[in-house]
C-alpha cells in the first residue's frame, strides 16, 4: 500500500471538495472529539462519501470498489469469523493462493486492519475501498446467507 505523501485534508481542497476554512474548522473540531477527519466533514456534510472514498483511495493507493450486484463467494465469506464481518464491517471479496482481499470503508481503522490481518491465517491482506452502504447492504445479504444456513442446516 504506497502511500501519498499529501493529506486527506489537502487533497480535498486540491479536488475543490473543502475551503482551507472548513478543512481548519474540522480540524479544530478534530482535535476536540478525536474522529476522523473525514467523519467530520461527512458529518458536516461538506463532502459526500464518494468525494472521501475517492481521496482515501488516492491517499492510500487503495482501490474503489462497488459490493452493489457483486457476486459474493460464500465459501470464501464462511472461512472468516461472524465478529470480523458484523462487527468489524470487513468484508471478504476474493482469495487466490497468496492473498485475501477485503472491502473496507476506513483505512484508518487499525482495529479492523488487525483484526482482518489475524483471520487471513498467514496469507497477505489486500484492501478495496467501498461505500459503508455497501459494505452494510454486503452484510445484511451475509444476515440473510446465514439465516437460510441455518433453517437449512435443520432439515438436513
Amino acid at each position: 500500500m504506497a502511500k501519498s505523501q499529501k493529506r486527506l485534508g489537502e487533497l480535498l481542497i486540491e479536488k475543490g471538495r473543502i475551503t482551507q476554512q472548513q478543512l481548519s474548522n474540522a480540524l479544530a473540531e478534530q482535535s476536540r472529539t478525536k474522529e476522523f477527519l473525514g467523519a467530520i466533514l461527512l458529518k458536516n456534510k461538506q463532502i459526500t462519501e464518494k468525494d472521501l472514498l475517492e481521496a482515501l483511495s488516492e491517499q492510500f493507493d487503495i482501490p474503489v470498489v462497488s459490493l452493489k450486484n457483486k457476486y459474493i463467494d460464500w465459501n470464501l465469506v464462511k472461512i472468516f469469523s461472524p465478529s470480523l464481518i458484523l462487527d468489524y464491517r470487513c468484508f471478504p471479496v476474493d482469495k487466490d493462493s497468496r492473498s485475501v482481499t477485503f472491502a473496507i470503508a476506513n483505512p484508518l481503522d487499525v482495529w479492523v486492519l488487525k483484526k482482518a490481518e489475524e483471520e487471513t491465517r498467514g496469507l497477505a491482506l489486500k484492501l478495496v475501498l467501498a461505500s459503508r452502504g455497501d459494505i452494510d447492504e454486503a452484510v445484511q445479504r451475509y444476515r440473510q446467507y446465514m439465516i437460510k444456513e441455518n433453517i437449512s442446516g435443520r432439515f438436513r
